[in-house]
């Protein structure tokens, strides 16, 4: 069987000038042969910063009449010697007579191939019309068959593309695997139950890749995945850390165009919820980073919260008199709770999702009624608006873990301490105060064993108090700047984060 795909059978002269010229393109096909396995470089996968090489290779094929020329595509092929089968990512085809021909997509300027059937006129003629294909600025002839089966496949996309509807993803380590370990430091704790919660003392990391404040942190709730801390930054992007192995930050989403002012994560810990000065709502794959939900609000956003008990169902605020309650399966607002405010600093269900409060900031003169309102979810009804009667705005809330009490945080320089159940009255015997407010909207948080509660300052300190006593357990210079947040770990005893208004974010331990 001949080894030439197309067979010329032309006039005398044609006979003639091959005649003449065979010699030629065997002694240059010959030098091209030896100066290509002279000077072709090898490249170590994952090697970066160097420039590809694409020179063609001999390679023998056992049982075979012929002769094929392989490109090479590093630096993701590499050989160990000049005897090495060195095939190209993009194709591979066998046709007959056992002769493989490869084109590289990235190099049509080199191909050389030829018989060593000598005594064959039909292979001189192919070895003639090779060696013009070698002349600058002529392509190489590929096969009709060739061409139909490349078009026919499915290209294949390199990890970090995207399409074009998608927003960027920057992978800043290897994020899918190393995101859904189980971390070593977190296992020995997965089947017991919390432990005692000590005060932090020691740094740990320092994680400063935000360019502009950071709003808010959160732990992955999923406690196998609970090395990964989520923060949402004035910088318009939301950055997923592994904060408990390495300190590196996993990914980063710049899916709004605005500042992100608050980011919650889903109840299975795959999903990130998000909402900004930009009055978008987006609920991104953590993964593939693509959009799941997207949706243009009225007003711009300032506090999120999904429902406990009903994952789909989710509850925003923002600088508007109204509090939305969405449905993510249909991309539709269930229910509207109207309010006489301007805005509405924060959102927190209380157990079993059946009430919630929203606390805005509606203050008068002498009182601050409407400053915390408690409302029913199925009905949208208000249930009070009595609750907070001092003159002083309350920028977060935060519920006890095992008792039916929650903490405000107010302007005024102090936590105050409320009952969960109506009607919600205030414990007047219990004030948390001594760290300073001053206008940011600093959050706190009970440790998991309810034991501590801690709040940021904005002198840049942590201030632990005992939820018993109310009284400062210990101070922690955290951050130069005002500290906004400081959360403590769901599953690893007195570990502790804590984020600053200058978008530092630091682990302790």
């Amino acid at each position: 069987m001949s080894s030439s795909l197309v067979a010329y059978d032309d006039s005398d002269s044609e006979a003639e000038t091959e005649k003449t010229e065979v010699p030629n393109s065997s002694s240059r096909q010959s030098s091209l042969l030896s100066s290509s396995v002279d000077h072709v470089q090898y490249f170590a996968p994952g090697s970066s910063g160097t420039k590809s090489t694409y020179e063609m290779h001999p390679t023998e094929n056992i049982g075979s009449s012929g002769t094929s020329a392989v490109g090479e595509d590093p630096p993701e092929h590499y050989a160990q010697n000049n005897n090495t089968d060195l095939t190209s990512p993009y194709c591979r085809r066998a046709y007959s007579g056992h002769t493989a021909l490869c084109v590289s997509y990235k190099n049509y300027e080199q191909t050389s191939s030829f018989s060593t059937n000598s005594g064959n006129p039909v292979s001189q003629k192919r070895i003639h019309k090779d060696s013009t294909g070698a002349i600058k600025g002529i392509r190489p002839y590929i096969p009709k068959r060739l061409r139909q089966e490349n078009s026919s496949m499915p290209e294949k996309k390199e990890p970090d593309q995207r399409d074009s509807s998608d927003y960027d993803v920057n992978l800043d380590i290897s994020g899918e695997q190393t995101s859904r370990k189980i971390s070593e430091l977190i296992k020995p704790y997965l089947g017991s139950k919390y432990k005692l919660t000590e005060v932090p003392k020691s740094l740990i990391f320092y994680m400063s890749k935000h360019s502009g404040p950071v709003n808010e942190i959160q732990w992955c709730p999923v406690r196998e995945q609970s090395h990964m801390l989520l923060s949402a930054s004035m910088d318009k992007t939301i950055k997923v850390w592994d904060a408990v192995d390495t300190g590196c930050c996993f990914k980063t989403y710049s899916c709004h165009s605005g500042a992100v002012r608050a980011a919650q994560w889903s109840s299975c810990g795959r999903r990130i919820l998000s909402g900004g000065f930009d009055s978008m709502l987006h609920l991104t794959d953590v993964e593939t980073g693509k959009q799941i939900f997207s949706s243009k609000n009225e007003f711009r956003i300032s506090a999120l919260k999904f429902h406990p008990t009903e994952s789909n169902i989710f509850i925003c605020g923002g600088f508007s008199p109204e509090v939305k309650a969405w449905d993510i399966r249909t991309s539709k607002v269930l229910r509207v709770y109207k309010a006489a405010v301007q805005q509405t600093l924060d959102i927190l269900f209380l157990p079993e999702g059946r009430e919630f409060l929203t606390s805005t900031d509606a203050v008068s003169r002498d009182s601050a009624d409407r400053t915390v309102i408690a409302w029913d979810f199925q009905s949208a009804a208000k249930i009070s608006n009595q609750i907070f009667h001092e003159r002083y705005t309350c920028p977060s809330l935060t519920l006890h873990p095992k008792e039916s009490v929650f903490v405000a945080q107010t302007n005024g320089n102090y936590m105050a301490l409320f009952s969960a159940q109506r009607p919600y009255r205030i414990n007047k015997k219990k004030r948390y105060e001594g760290h300073k407010v001053e206008g940011f909207a600093v959050g706190c948080e009970f440790s998991p064993d309810g034991t501590l509660l801690v709040t940021g300052s904005s002198d840049g300190k942590v201030y632990f108090y005992n939820y018993h006593t109310a009284r400062i357990i210990r101070t922690l210079s955290a951050h130069k700047e005002a500290c906004v947040s400081a959360i403590f770990h769901p599953v690893l005893p007195s570990l502790l984060a804590t984020c600053s208004w200058a978008g530092e974010i630091k682990i302790w331990q």
